[in-house]
């Protein structure tokens, strides 16, 4: 088995779980390949396996044959590192050493039962769906797709933004707010989520379109099929507006032509067999909990 690990930050309370898992992984003889920005992080902190390997960029899955990702840090981690994935089919598990950990799903004091069981085959791979952004003139350079969502919001202290939009072609709506967010059914436990959208089972094939602190108070979120195409027009007193793919941004005029549809492609999850979606969830957000006493 060759199995990548990526992470970005290096905390000093998360190095004895860092060393931790490359034990693991070298308990097990495990190939191991560490994404290479975040080696010289921890080439002084931690002791590295001396079999282990400097993985550098997107072209290497296919020249290392990379089987899994394990992924360090909290769920704007595991954004980042579908950036680096992209379409190449390798699943990844999250090990969460953030705080809410709806995609980065194991607990850092379950790390070794983990790994044991990616090695015993005791899983199931969860294929999330994801945003494509079309934009003229371009935008995102080689990497106009999202896990989580897509945004378009004022800048800074600017007054609110007028978001036309129209589904299939046909006008939609218009959206007097700070701004809109189209989430997929993963990105509707993040910022949609904040803005008092449902929360969307993953398979469920939808996109969800919420306003950002909408000025009609009528005005809510709405839950569409993901094989819808939602095109906008932005415009508003300032000249620039921010698009936002998960944590990535640039900045757009009202000269750009925008539109998301469903992407090509898949993220791949990882779902150990005790841990579903819906244990998450209800762990996560309190469900069933009575906090009164």
């Amino acid at each position: 088995m060759r199995l990548l690990v990526y992470g970005k930050q290096v905390k000093e309370k998360d190095l004895e779980v860092i060393q931790e898992l490359f034990d693991c992984l070298v308990e097990e003889e495990i190939d191991i390949f560490i994404y290479e920005p975040y080696l010289r992080e921890l080439e002084s902190k931690v002791n590295i396996p001396s079999v282990a390997h400097a993985f550098e960029k997107f072209e290497d899955f296919r020249a290392q044959r990379i089987d899994f990702v394990v992924v360090l840090g909290g769920d704007g981690t595991m954004l980042a590192a579908v950036t680096l994935v992209r379409d190449s089919g390798v699943p990844m598990l999250g090990i969460n050493l953030g705080r809410m950990g709806f995609l980065a799903t194991i607990d850092k004091h379950q790390i070794k039962n983990a790994i044991q069981k990616l090695v015993a085959n005791q899983f199931t791979i969860i294929d999330r769906s994801m945003i494509y952004l079309e934009s003229n003139p371009p935008l995102f350079g080689e990497l106009p797709f999202a896990l989580n969502d897509c945004t378009l919001l004022k800048r800074d202290t600017s007054s609110m933004i007028t978001v036309h939009a129209f589904l299939n072609g046909d006008y939609l709506n218009t959206y007097w707010a700070d701004g809109i967010i189209i989430a997929t059914p993963t990105g509707s436990t993040g910022y949609s989520l904040s803005c008092g959208g449902p929360v969307i089972f993953p398979n469920s094939g939808n996109f969800i379109i919420t306003p950002v602190a909408p000025h009609n108070l009528n005005v809510r979120p709405i839950v569409i099929s993901d094989e819808s195409v939602i095109s906008f027009e932005v415009e508003g007193r300032a000249e620039n507006f921010i698009c936002t793919l998960d944590s990535r941004f640039e900045l757009i005029g009202t000269h750009h032509q925008i539109a998301v549809r469903k992407n090509d492609f898949c993220t791949k999850l990882i779902q150990l067999q005790d841990i579903t979606f819906q244990n998450t969830i209800r762990v996560k957000l309190g469900w069933g909990d009575d906090i009164r006493n």
